[in-house]
Formats: structure tokens, sequence, C-alpha cells
């Protein structure tokens, strides 16, 4: 029987391409790079908290669908950020004239840009600052608009382009502004 335990050293660092590769040999794992190389190996979601992702992503697909202004990617898309690290968000959405500038061998790997939009939603056992630390990134690297979604407190940080991030008290709804015209999130079952 083969092992499949995986230990990486705290400094181990990869480039883009050798994390590519080591992303299409691990599938099953949740990997993550960041802007300085380091390799970021981050646990399965609980169940819970995949269903609640997968409300989420649900209803931007629906909303995308009926508006078809962009493509909504699910939280085991990676992009290959402007400042060179590999990020997967929970959620997130690309414009569609973005999207249509990438060739077919780009469409198919990480793509290489920022998604317009983000969502990061935070399981019971995350911990925040690391996830406040990716919307930072997001934003420096061309996100229009993210959402933290912090269910533990039930609170949701949301972040825009040059604007201090403004954070709600246990909201029923968000709405995704002028980025996604007549987005709604509905939280009850986000909650």
């Amino acid at each position: 029987m083969l092992n499949n335990t995986i230990t990486i050293p705290q400094t181990f660092k990869v480039t883009h391409e050798q994390f590519q590769q080591i992303a299409a040999v691990n599938r099953d794992l949740r990997l993550e790079r960041n802007a300085t190389g380091e390799l970021i190996v981050m646990p399965p979601t609980g169940s819970d908290t995949g269903k609640r992702n997968q409300d989420v992503s649900g209803q931007l697909w629906q909303w995308n669908r009926q508006t078809k202004l962009g493509v909504v990617f699910d939280s085991s898309t990676g992009f290959q950020l402007p400042n060179g690290a590999d990020r997967s968000p929970d959620a997130s959405w690309v414009k569609l004239e973005r999207w249509q500038t990438l060739t077919p061998k780009q469409q198919e790997g990480f793509a290489p840009l920022c998604p317009d939009f983000v969502v990061e939603l935070r399981s019971k056992s995350d911990n925040l600052e690391p996830l406040r630390e990716k919307m930072r990134e997001y934003m420096a690297n061309g996100a229009s608009l993210g959402w933290l979604i912090d269910r533990k407190n039930k609170k949701v940080e949301i972040y825009r382009q040059n604007q201090d991030v403004e954070i709600l008290d246990n909201p029923s709804t968000l709405s995704g502004e002028d980025v996604l015209p007549g987005f709604v999130l509905d939280l009850t079952d986000v909650w």
C-alpha cells in the first residue's frame, strides 16, 4: 500500500512551473503558492463548510448564467496573480472581456490574472489573519470587489479598490454593487 503522506519543510519554495507540476500530480490536495514561492498546503474543508461554499458559488453561477457578463469559478480553480502568487479563492468571477483576451492554453491552466471578484469563506478552524492577507493580496493584484465571509463571528469584510475595509455585522444579503450589477447574495444558508 502506498503512503500518501506529504511533509513539506517550512521554507520550501517552488517556482510557478514547479507548482503547476505539483498541483497536477496531487489533484486531491488543496494547494496555493504565495508571491515568494512558499508552498501552502490547506486541509480540505469540512462537509458543512463545503456545503455553504457551494451555496455561495451556486448563487453567483445562477446570476452569471442569466446576465452572461463573465465567468464563474469554484474553489478548485487556481489563478496566477500578477505578483506571482498562485491562489484559489473559494468563489470568483472574471469579466467576460478579460477572460476572452486569454489564449486557450492560458484558460486551460492557471489563468494569469486576478479575478475581478473574489470570495473567501472562513471555516470554523481558519485563522482570520491569513484570510485577510489573501484579501489584501487580491486587491493589490487588481480585484475590484472581495468578500471575506466570517461565519464564526457572523461578519463580512468587504474589500474594494482604494477604500477602507467595510465590516458588516450579521447581514442577510450582500450586494455585488457595480462590479456584479444586480447580484445579491442571500446569506441565509451561508450562516
